[in-house]
């Protein structure tokens, strides 16, 4: 039987064994990595490809032929294709714009303003507004990334802290935005208004975001020599900004990310052959260039897109599924069971949209069965989900920041030390999930 996407494979009965890929994923790479005590040993590309190749060995009832077939539709998933192309467009952007000297001009004009006590801290409540934005956390790290990691190399701040502070205001912003994935997927499935979640959503994470800025105002992430810039910034900088202030202005209106970056681009290539940087055959190789560099992303993005659904052709999310289903007893155990259930299937899945949309239909269930408002189990939907993409090393988010920074050659686990707001997140969520009262 052929299927004609990855959405529409058939779902198996629940199997515990349909898991072991996860199992030999972690095991290979955490196991591995911290017996060596370096991340960057074992490549996230092999770890996939070794559970990659354990889940196509299970189930031998099933030829081997079916079995990659299913893989390669989970591959070509349209999420994981629309993922990639923003993969693809940001390693261009981002390629065109240091080739300009787009970032060198942020990182002098943020220099001259922002006082260094608040860089760090700004760089949060930067991505945090991008982010709210354009809708989605990806295209916020790849636009303000390079230049996060141009001030560390300038001002002297620890790489992996403004790597953290950057995604971590990534993050915040996505949850929050009404045009993010998250936010559609978690909505749609429950009924609700997108306002409706978002005020929900700002009850949970409006103290962790606010705490997360006075942490990384502390004196340890700033340097006694980042004083700022007493040099006028001139009129060439402002202009190779430009990029990057327009992707936040339209942003605003709702504009989709992909053509966001390619407006950038386009601006970029004008840019640099106005002020003789390069011609169009030297834009045309900076574009070239930028697309590949992220190919070890690309790969891991359609390596887990394939292994989660021959998982869950397997029967791994049902079982994953079922055995929430086992634990839930009242209001509160719903809450826990619907946070649990999205968070696992994210933790497995890497992708927090496909999370949402998998937990999604079970979670409006149970929802109703316990008397769970939808506007909440939305909220819940979409920030375990965002809390556990943010502290995953092989989620989207951290893999597109490494390919990025790689001038500072900083792994994806490294940069879960300087990456504070997810864990207070969840802070915040635990604790609002405690307070729940169960109805007489």
């Amino acid at each position: 039987m052929h299927t004609a996407n990855s959405e529409t494979a058939p779902w198996r009965e629940s199997s515990f064994k349909a898991l072991i890929p996860f199992i030999v994923f972690v095991i290979f790479y955490f196991g591995f990595s911290i017996a060596t005590q370096d991340f960057s040993k074992v490549p996230m590309t092999v770890a996939f490809i070794i559970s990659s190749a354990t889940a196509l060995i299970l189930n031998h009832k099933e030829k081997l032929n079916k079995k990659i077939e299913i893989f390669a539709l989970g591959m070509g998933n349209k999420d994981i294709m629309i993922m990639c192309l923003v993969f693809i467009l940001a390693g261009a952007f981002t390629a065109t714009a240091q080739a300009v000297g787009g970032v060198d001009a942020a990182v002098e004009i943020a220099r001259y303003f922002i006082p260094a006590e608040f860089m760090v801290s700004g760089l949060f409540v930067v991505s945090a507004l991008i982010s709210l934005a354009v809708g989605t956390s990806c295209g916020t790290i790849a636009a303000v990334i390079p230049i996060a990691v141009a001030l560390s190399q300038s001002l002297g701040f620890n790489p992996v802290i403004v790597i953290g502070a950057t995604i971590g205001g990534a993050m915040f912003g996505d949850n929050l935005s009404l045009i993010s994935d998250t936010t559609i997927a978690s909505t749609r499935t429950q009924n609700v208004e997108m306002r409706d979640k978002m005020l929900c959503n700002l009850k949970i994470v409006i103290l962790p975001a606010f705490l997360c800025v006075l942490l990384y105002m502390l004196p340890a992430f700033t340097s006694i020599q980042a004083n700022g810039l007493n040099m006028p910034v001139g009129i060439e900088s402002y202009i190779k900004i430009v990029p990057y202030v327009l992707l936040f202005i339209l942003g605003v209106s709702g504009i989709n990310v992909m053509f966001l970056l390619l407006i950038g681009i386009i601006l970029n290539t004008i840019i640099g052959i106005h002020y003789g940087m390069f011609d169009i055959w030297g834009a045309f190789s900076q574009i070239g260039n930028g697309t590949v560099s992220m190919a070890n992303t690309l790969i891991v993005a359609m390596l887990a897109g394939g292994l989660l659904c021959i998982v869950r052709y397997n029967g791994g999310i049902n079982y994953i599924i079922k055995q929430t289903q086992h634990l839930i007893k009242n209001k509160k155990s719903c809450e826990f069971g619907i946070t649990f259930l999205v968070g696992i299937i994210n933790l497995f899945t890497a992708n927090n949209t496909v999370a949402i949309i998998t937990a999604g239909p079970i979670a409006k269930e149970l929802s109703n069965k316990y008397g769970v408002d939808s506007k909440r189990t939305a909220s819940l939907l979409d920030t375990t989900s965002c809390c556990v993409q943010g502290m995953i090393p092989y989620g989207a988010q951290i893999l597109i920041a490494t390919s990025l920074a790689s001038s500072v050659s900083i792994s994806s686990f490294s940069i879960m030390k300087g990456l504070y707001y997810p864990a207070l997140m969840g802070i915040g969520l635990f604790v609002s999930l405690c307070l729940v009262k169960n109805d007489k």
